[in-house]
């Protein structure tokens, strides 16, 4: 920590670095026309940074310019499980081979403060209609997750600045912004802001609260755990101006689905978004954080919203220690992160943004960004009246109807509203449908204590809307089966059928194998669904039921008004109910002594944990960027779930039948997101959705989907994982050509560990989404990206060509992709070199992340 521009923090016993002091050294008054991201990643350089490069690298928030790396040391790294323990599973075996090697692998720890969540684990095999749910979903969670939870059990005492959660306790992204961030940091008698990176997209919900919060895949957070300094360039910093106050019946649900339509449409891709102005005040911190949930959905890194009173006020509602509450006002008033310091702050780009003009929203199908006004249903072709025959389900049917994600459930408003719905809906004598498989998946203990002190939970339960899980469920493809009969009929008749769930991701396929699309909705308006049955519905016009009284009921006879809502969250959500649920899940527990082998014991059998093969085989090797082959040829919006999906494993996929070979029965196959500790049965994941359009394969002139590629240059048509073998058994080195937006989406690392391992070498697109990108680049794996105007279409690829990479590999360079054509005709095409950091070439050159800091380990073990 350098020393310059220390002072006492008034007020307190504390001391800061004084950043303004410091910027405005260079350019006086230049502080005060920053924006508030810059003015936290100054602080950081500031206490971090080598005072050698320290006046370069503020100049560059200063002068708004981006030619110069400067780094960045985030306080803490969080992580839910599936990530989680795969970057522990990377570290472990991190430790093997530096054993192998003669280093000693106790010293390969977390040097940043990591925290581990077990919350992605929990499938809904039981609806929220069972009385037994959460119980019944927990046991099989333990069942099925006995090798996971023992190796996460191990790093608990292997591994040295490792806290974790354990299962049952609600979902990172809620549980971080409730308690775990304090927004103001101390350490050895400094106050300095909170910052971290996730090992999940979601990861800027706690932007909300101003806490500099990304998402990152597990190999960029093993490099932050590992204490190396994550290396940046001035962000694209944009400002949002928000105006108005949402109208009377409109929920934080519907702003983010509205704000997530207009983002995309702007073109804010891995942009810093900055939410301020006179509609910012009218927005609870709940409202904010549901907002900043969805950044990677508007394609945004983060979210940010200043420190104001809505912050202290939700920080007293949380239970915070009054003495952290006071500092948080104090600091940020001290140092110009509140938002009264901000007026003079200056974007390069404004957006503005009317809250007044939001109307109740759902988003679908397949993308978040897919928005619907709910009075648009009708003439979008969503709803209409369709005749079904008696006793059948109807077209369009809702087989999943979900209040589930931190997006929605960390609000109280949202929760109370859905709440009141279904008081009104069972007073009325509505009804949930018979085939709709119903749940409430709170992502903190908290929501069910307020709904319980409102009254307001057996009401839900009354609907089909118990508590099945704390824990992140539905919206990450953990939807659980169907019943038998619902899944035959559905089957057999081909249905249409459909999930509605108060999520951020609605990917064909995420949310469930037999739902064929998927549409996000306010809490209220999941359960409202449930009663009505299908997405063939007018939910504002249509007749929801008859009361006793023979009166139609439609939604707005059902809907709450906001002042009871706000009276509800008044008088139900309280400090004490936060404070009883989070002060024993963060109490402080005894070291009892135990000690555990530094090296993990793997066992030989398991599905789920296997040490990983980085440091051998082929991944030990060169890359050629020589006679590379086309492994798919794909166009825009390929997601990450397209590349390794989340969901349920089927018996008819790779995994499936891979799964079956090693005894699992079927029932427990679990989600591909579970097994990516085990590298044999994640890595036949890769391309595995059944929605992919790889334009390799047509039939009758059209792209045919399925997990399908064809095999060069025998021209034959198999599944993925077959070619995959093939193509490792021939040991040819593969390439993936692809449209814009290529890796939206989730930040699974096995996204690009799948492609990797399969022998893909490089990666041309037209356009990345940063996770991903960086998750490329920590693989080994060259991101390339086409010039404008250039792309698959216009070079006339079909996938019988090889390809060649030529050229030095430098920050952003033009290299040459050389397109060698099966007629024997050779097309040289300028290409970017998608390696965007010397820091990020110097891990792509070592081989990878994991590569790289196991070889300056044993250097510096070998200097010492």
């Amino acid at each position: 920590m350098n020393t310059a521009n220390r002072k006492p923090l008034p007020g307190t016993k504390l001391d800061f670095f004084d950043t303004r002091a410091a910027v405005d050294a260079i350019r006086p008054g230049a502080y005060d026309k920053l924006p508030y991201t810059s003015r936290v990643l100054a602080e950081n350089l500031v206490r971090r940074c080598d005072p050698a490069t320290l006046t370069d690298s503020l100049k560059q928030f200063i002068e708004r310019k981006r030619d110069l790396d400067f780094p960045w040391f985030p306080a803490r790294v969080v992580c839910h499980d599936i990530l989680g323990q795969t970057a522990l599973v990377d570290l472990a075996g991190l430790r093997d081979a530096i054993a192998l090697q003669g280093g000693d692998p106790a010293l390969v720890n977390p040097v940043v403060p990591t925290q581990l969540v077990v919350d992605h684990s929990l499938a809904v095999e039981c609806g929220g209609f069972d009385p037994d749910a959460f119980d019944k979903n927990r046991a099989i969670e333990d069942r099925r997750n006995e090798d996971r939870f023992d190796f996460i059990n191990w790093t608990k005492k292997a591994f040295k600045n490792v806290d974790v959660i354990p299962p049952g306790n609600g979902i990172l992204h809620q549980i971080n912004l409730e308690r775990m961030s304090p927004v103001i940091q101390v350490k050895d008698g400094v106050a300095f802001p909170d910052t971290l990176v996730g090992t999940d997209s979601h990861t800027p919900m706690v932007d909300a609260l101003g806490v500099i919060a990304i998402g990152v895949g597990g190999l960029e957070a093993e490099s932050v755990m590992l204490g190396r300094a994550s290396w940046m360039r001035l962000p694209d910093i944009i400002g949002v101006e928000l105006s108005g106050k949402p109208q009377p019946g409109i929920t934080a649900t519907d702003i983010v689905l509205a704000l997530t339509e207009f983002l995309r449409a702007q073109k804010v891709v891995s942009s810093y978004l900055e939410f301020y102005g006179e509609g910012a005040s009218h927005l609870t911190l709940g409202d904010r954080a549901t907002i900043s949930n969805m950044a990677p959905e508007f394609g945004s890194t983060a979210a940010m919203f200043y420190i104001d009173e809505q912050t202290i006020k939700y920080l007293k509602l949380t239970g915070r220690d009054d003495a952290l509450v006071k500092l948080v006002e104090i600091y940020a008033k001290e140092t110009g992160l509140w938002a009264d310091s901000l007026k003079n702050a200056e974007y390069e780009r404004v957006i503005k943004f009317d809250l007044s003009s939001v109307v109740r929203n759902i988003a679908g199908p397949s993308n978040p960004h897919n928005r619907v006004p709910t009075s648009e249903l009708a003439a979008r072709g969503i709803s209409g009246t369709v005749e079904n025959e008696p006793g059948l389900m109807p077209d369009g049917a809702v087989i999943i109807a979900a209040i589930t994600s931190c997006t929605n459930t960390n609000n109280p408003r949202n929760m109370i509203a859905a709440g009141l719905l279904a008081r009104n809906a069972n007073a009325r004598g509505l009804g949930r449908k018979s085939w709709v498989k119903s749940s409430l998946a709170p992502g903190s203990k908290t929501v069910a204590l307020y709904l319980e002190a409102a009254g307001l939970l057996p009401e839900l339960e009354t609907l089909g809307f118990g508590v099945v899980a704390f824990a992140c469920t539905t919206c990450n493809g953990m939807s659980g089966a169907l019943d038998p009969v619902i899944q035959k009929e559905v089957v057999e008749r081909d249905l249409y059928a459909t999930a509605v769930l108060s999520g951020n991701r609605n990917f064909d396929g995420r949310i469930h194998p037999y739902a064929k699309q998927a549409f996000l909705a306010s809490p209220p308006l999941v359960v409202a669904y449930a009663i009505a049955g299908t997405i063939r519905f007018d939910i504002e016009k249509d007749i929801l039921g008859i009361d006793a009284d023979g009166h139609p009921v439609t939604l707005k006879d059902i809907w709450p008004s906001d002042e009871e809502i706000d009276a509800v969250v008044a008088a139900s959500v309280k400090p004490e109910l936060f404070r009883k649920v989070y002060e024993p899940m963060f109490a402080v527990v005894a070291d009892n002594g135990e000690k555990v082998s530094p090296l993990y014991d793997w066992r030989p059998q398991t599905t789920y944990i296997r040490r990983p093969p980085y440091w051998e085989g082929a991944l030990a090797g060169e890359r050629t960027m020589k006679g590379m082959r086309p492994l798919a040829v794909l166009g825009d919006n390929i997601t990450t779930d397209h590349l390794s999906p989340s969901n349920a494993i089927m018996l008819d996929s790779a995994a499936g039948a891979y799964l079956a070979k090693m005894g699992l029965p079927e029932e427990d196959f679990n989600s591909y997101a579970t097994h990516r500790g085990d590298h044999l049965t994640a890595q036949r994941a890769t391309f595995a959705n059944p929605t992919l359009k790889n334009e390799m394969v047509q039939e009758n002139d059209k792209v045919k989907a399925g997990s399908l590629t064809r095999i060069e240059p025998d021209g034959k048509i198999s599944r993925m994982w077959e070619a995959i073998e093939i193509y490792m058994e021939r040991k040819q080195p593969l390439i993936v050509i692809a449209g814009a937006d290529y890796g939206q989406g989730s930040s699974r690392d096995w996204a690009a560990k799948g492609v990797r391992l399969a022998g893909v070498e490089a990666i041309v697109a037209e356009g990345f989404e940063r996770i991903h990108r960086t998750n490329l680049v920590g693989m080994g794996v060259l991101p390339l990206e086409f010039k404008s105007g250039i792309n698959r279409i216009t070079l006339n690829i079909d996938g019988t060509e090889t390809f060649d990479v030529i050229g030095e590999r430098t920050p952003r360079a033009t290299l040459t992709l050389v397109i060698n054509r099966k007629n024997g005709e050779r097309v040289e095409v300028p290409v970017t070199c998608r390696l965007d950091t010397a820091e990020e070439v110097s891990i792509y050159e070592a081989g990878g992340v994991l590569q790289r800091f196991a070889q300056d380990f044993l250097e510096s073990s070998t200097a010492a």
